[in-house]
């Protein structure tokens, strides 16, 4: 396979760029405060930018981005949300379609589906007035394998069943 040019290269990340930026953005304020989301997302997009011929090469660079965000965003927030929860934020709170948070999280169109359908079983009722997007946070990643008899400084990889890697 031919390498690509630079200048595709370029373009094609600021397309990535351009298409993914306001849902990241928009996301991480949702969870953290404005500069902290404004950092969050500069930071993203920097490794992005770094890695851009090996993430475009993969399989889904949507996926490969969202992993990362989740990540940056979980440790910075000091909360990690599930996938449910991610859904049901972008969903209900941000107001994306099914097709526009597959687009940003690499996920099928029908994962998506499923996880807000599992996210409406298991809601618990808020009060009145309250947020519907809410969750009871989940321990980190370090938490959980701390939890788990893991050594912290193990495999620190995450699947994140919003993504297909």
């Amino acid at each position: 396979m031919k390498p690509a040019r630079p200048a595709v290269l370029t373009n094609s990340f600021y397309a990535f760029y351009d298409l993914h930026r306001p849902a990241y953005h928009s996301y991480a304020l949702a969870l953290l405060a404005p500069e902290e989301a404004r950092i969050a997302v500069s930071h993203l997009f920097d490794l992005v930018a770094g890695n851009w011929t090996t993430v475009v090469s993969g399989r889904c660079p949507s996926a490969w981005a969202w992993r990362q965000h989740t990540r940056v965003v979980a440790r910075r927030s000091g909360r990690t949300l599930t996938a449910a929860e991610d859904a049901t934020l972008f969903h209900d709170k941000l107001r994306l379609s099914v097709d526009q948070i597959a687009t940003v999280t690499g996920a099928e169109p029908a994962t998506v589906t499923t996880l807000l359908a599992a996210a409406r079983r298991t809601r618990t009722p808020t009060k009145a007035g309250s947020r519907s997007w809410a969750f009871v946070a989940r321990p980190t990643a370090v938490a959980e394998s701390a939890a788990a008899g893991q050594p912290e400084g193990g495999d620190t990889r995450q699947t994140h069943p919003l993504t297909r890697a």
